[in-house]
């Protein structure tokens, strides 16, 4: 099999194609012809999500005697630099220094209930691009592909336990494939079995939220399903939006008519752009 000819399908990018098959090609197919890089428009939730996420998973790769050895808020503002002003999305001071705080109270909650973070954890073996991904279908020339926030370990029946860290408000969707593409992920990309998974709203919560674990069968089959149609969009370069221009896709459409603003590049050379 070609893995530079195979569909990657992520949570990410099926969430886009669900809301809107424009959206996903815009974020996920279009690249400007100037630089060869894929779009993004950025805004203050998606920066505090970031840099968060950035600290949290970075804790890891550390032996768990040494994560809370150095401050987390203290990481933060080091890490935040990369978001400050216009490059965040901020419109002004006032609205950053809010996010920022929000941000640092989030860690000001792991660093008292820290809970999984002490534990022991498994990482799970990358490619180039630092995601682990595996053939959802090798007849179909399709690979899921994603980051997992947290893998706690489960000595007692070696086993993992699937952590995801959320930074925003409002809660996933019950009806969400989150859980499902994860179960499918840490499944097929390491050796020990998902014992459980769970939700850690840090805006709000200083404890895990267990979630049911779907079942794996029903998970392949409605996200195959998915990425199949996936495939065809792209095969057919069809890709419209079925309200002729919603939420999803307008940011994206604008910065495509020249109304953006371009305030940098991201690791994975997308070009970022705030509305003007």
């Amino acid at each position: 099999m070609d893995k530079y000819k195979a569909t990657w399908v992520s949570h990410s990018s099926i969430s886009d194609f669900l809301a809107c098959p424009r959206s996903y090609y815009l974020r996920n197919v279009y690249k400007d012809p100037n630089t060869g890089n894929k779009i993004t428009v950025t805004s203050p939730s998606l920066s505090l999500g970031q840099v968060v996420h950035e600290i949290l998973e970075g804790l890891s790769v550390l032996p768990a005697e040494e994560r809370l050895k150095i401050s987390l808020v203290s990481k933060f503002d080091v890490a935040w630099k990369k978001v400050r002003g216009e490059r965040g999305g901020f419109k002004n001071l006032t609205q950053e220094k809010e996010y920022k705080e929000r941000g640092e109270q989030m860690l000001r909650r792991v660093e008292e209930n820290p809970g999984p973070i002490l534990k022991k954890a498994v990482k799970i073996p990358t490619n180039e691009l630092n995601l682990p991904n595996y053939y959802l279908s090798e007849e179909d020339n399709i690979i899921l592909c994603g980051k997992i926030d947290w893998l706690e370990y489960l000595e007692k029946t070696d086993s993992v336990h699937i952590i995801d860290f959320k930074t925003g408000k409002n809660e996933e969707d019950e009806d969400s494939l989150q859980l499902p593409i994860y179960l499918l992920l840490t499944t097929n990309t390491q050796k020990r079995k998902v014992e459980k998974a769970s939700y850690w709203y840090l805006d709000k919560a200083d404890e895990l939220q267990e979630k049911k674990l779907p079942d794996i069968n029903e998970s392949k089959e409605k996200v195959l399903t998915i990425a199949r149609r996936i495939k065809l969009a792209r095969s057919l370069n069809h890709f419209v939006c079925p309200h002729n221009g919603c939420l999803k896709c307008r940011p994206l459409e604008r910065v495509l008519r020249g109304e953006g603003k371009k305030v940098g590049e991201s690791d994975t050379r997308q070009d970022i752009y705030v509305l003007m």
